[in-house]
Formats: C-alpha cells, structure tokens, sequence
C-alpha cells in the first residue's frame, strides 16, 4: 500500500434528537397531562490509535465520518435512544489539528488511546419538562443541539527510537536490513528509499528499539531538491540520530566529510530542535578503504565535530563494526530510559513535599 503521511478528514459528530410534545390520553384518566419524553443525545467521533495501522492511504477513499444521530423523544414519558459513537481507526503516531486555524487538537501515541475530536449534541427537553402548577398543558418543547462539524489535518510522524540520517546512498537501507527484519529497496542508485521504513532491532533478551529509515537528503532538500524534506518530520519523535557518511564516494575527488555539513545546514533549515537531538557519526562502507585512510578520516571527523560526539565506523554491507553500534545505541537509549524515571521521580517527590 502507498505510504502516506498526511489527510484531510471531514468528521460530523450526531445531533440531539428532540423533545417530543405528547399528552397522556388514557381511559378513566381524563386528566392525563404532558407526557413527552426528551431526546437522545448523538454520537461522538473518536479517532483510535491502531498499531495494525502504519499508513493514512485509507483516507485518501473515505474522507467524511458521521457518527449516529439521537432519536428524537417519544409519548408515554419515553426517551429516545442516544446515538452510537463512531471509532475512526488511526495509525499510532497521529497528529490531528484543526485544518482552518492549525490548532493542534491531540496526538495518537498509544495503540488503543482514543482522542474525542466532534462532540454530540445534547438531547433536547419533552414538553413533561415544563409540566408546573402554573403550566399544567405546556405545548412548548426543546430541540436537540447540532452535533460538531469539524474539518481535520492529520499528520503521521513515525514513533522510533532511532532515526537514519545522511545523504542518498549513505547504506541507511543496508544497515536497516542488516539489523532487522525489515526488508527496504537496496540499490547502487541514489534515493531507492522513497518514504520512511521502520524495522526492529533486538540487541539481546528484552532489549530491542524501533529504527527509522528516511529517504536520503541532498544540498538544497529544504527548498524542494530531490524528495525535499517532507519526510524529515518522522525522525523528530526519535531520541538518536545515527548520520550516516559514506567513505568512499563514487566521486573519487569529493571530500567524504563534507556531507556533514551538507545534512547539518538542511536539519537546522528545517527544525532547530532537530538539529539539536543528540547525532552520532557512522562513517559506512569502511571495507572500501584502507585501514590507514580510515584511521585518518577518523581522526579528522573527530576534530570537525562537536565535543563528545561519537564517530563509529561500520560496514552496512559485511556487517563490521555494525554489532557494537547497536550495542552502544542499546545502552544509550537504557540510560535515558533510567534518567528519565529518576527525574519523574523527583518531581514527583518535590510536588508532594510542597
């Protein structure tokens, strides 16, 4: 199924059913009075985080949702029945914002959640509700309120723990494959990836993440070169970049380096909080060099990056150096894991101390 990543949706939630006016009109009671019951509230639309789900193709044929209208009320004092709520199916990772103001109304993390995005209309009153010592014949009655009319955007950012990053041809498909069981397009052409892939890397017993693929980015990505930076948005639920580099260039002149700086220049032009997530530098396609030239280029990646950032290097294709990456990315997403409780924890203490 084509991948798609953002829809726009029309969802309408039921109205109020209404009041009914009604008299009792029994044998022997020539006294019946009012007996009209009240209406049934409507439905409510709720979109449900569906992990069976990794696409919003299904959006692209059905685009308006209506949940059940309230039946309106009856005699005899009874009421009408409330309408069923409609559950829209999403994939866990969705957005949703108001499409004419760009509010943002939730985020579908969690397989299972449900995030209300039209509200029913309220039942309206039988005319037994006005019955009074003064109005013993009331003829009045109240209608049911309109359910909610709202045009939705919905946008599917990927949940991973790590993200790939780096220029066409980088092996970001090749790790992924190497790793996983994911199976991405492999090519000796550049951009074979054409939207993002995910695939599950497990380390060990009880130890596993979720690995982003994207497609590659090139100089100008922000302003619409190659596929442009539409899929960037994927990597920003991550909380590891892996910057892929290849070493051995098919122009044998070009400076591996410098797409560094290319990805760099495009993260920053899209996303400042991007940019700042925390990156690692994997030089790939090391069985293509010397050992003397990589050692080199390593030495020279390490000077042009920011302090403490790790250089790894790795062959995507032999599977060199690749295990001790994963390891190193394991123990670094279980020490965030554990900061992350302590520091909730301490919150958590401060507020019940104050």
């Amino acid at each position: 199924m084509k991948f798609i990543d953002e829809a726009t949706i029309t969802v309408k939630a039921g109205d109020g059913g209404n009041g009914c006016v009604s008299f009792r009109r029994e044998k022997f009671i020539p006294f019946g009075g009012p007996d009209g019951g009240d209406g049934g509230d409507g439905g409510c639309v709720w979109l449900v985080g569906d992990e069976g789900l990794n696409t919003l193709a299904d959006f692209r044929f059905q685009r308006r949702f209506e949940a059940e209208r309230g039946e309106n009320g009856h005699g005899r004092n009874r009421t009408g029945r409330s309408g069923s709520d409609l559950d829209v199916p999403v994939p866990v990772g969705t957005q949703v914002f108001e499409a004419d103001t760009g509010e943002l109304i939730g985020d579908v993390i969690r397989a299972g959640q449900r995030l209300l995005v039209a509200q029913g209309g309220f039942h309206g009153l039988g005319n037994a509700r006005y019955k009074s010592s003064t109005n013993r014949a009331p003829r009045e009655s109240k209608p049911g309120t309109p359910g909610d009319l709202r045009t939705l955007k919905l946008e599917l950012k990927v949940l991973a723990d790590v993200g790939l990053l780096g220029l066409p041809n980088a092996g970001k498909s090749t790790l992924l494959r190497q790793v996983s069981a994911a199976r991405p397009k492999v090519a000796d052409y550049p951009f074979t990836t054409l939207h993002p892939q995910l695939g599950v890397v497990r380390v060990g017993p009880n130890q596993s993440f979720v690995m982003a693929d994207i497609p590659g980015l090139i100089e100008g990505a922000s302003e619409g070169a190659g596929l442009g930076i539409r899929f960037l948005k994927h990597l920003a639920r991550t909380r590891l970049l892996l910057h892929l580099v290849d070493v051995a260039p098919p122009d044998p002149d070009a400076d591996p380096l410098a797409a560094i700086d290319t990805v760099v220049a495009e993260l920053e032009q899209y996303s400042v909080e991007l940019a700042h997530l925390p990156r690692w530098l994997v030089l790939n396609k090391t069985d293509l060099l010397e050992k003397e030239g990589l050692a080199a280029l390593q030495a020279r990646a390490a000077r042009q990056l920011p302090g403490g950032q790790p250089v790894f290097a790795i062959s995507a294709a032999t599977g060199a150096g690749v295990d001790a990456l994963m390891q190193a990315v394991m123990r670094d997403i279980e020490e965030r894991e554990v900061r992350a409780a302590g520091d909730a924890e301490a919150t958590g203490e401060g507020e019940r101390g104050a």
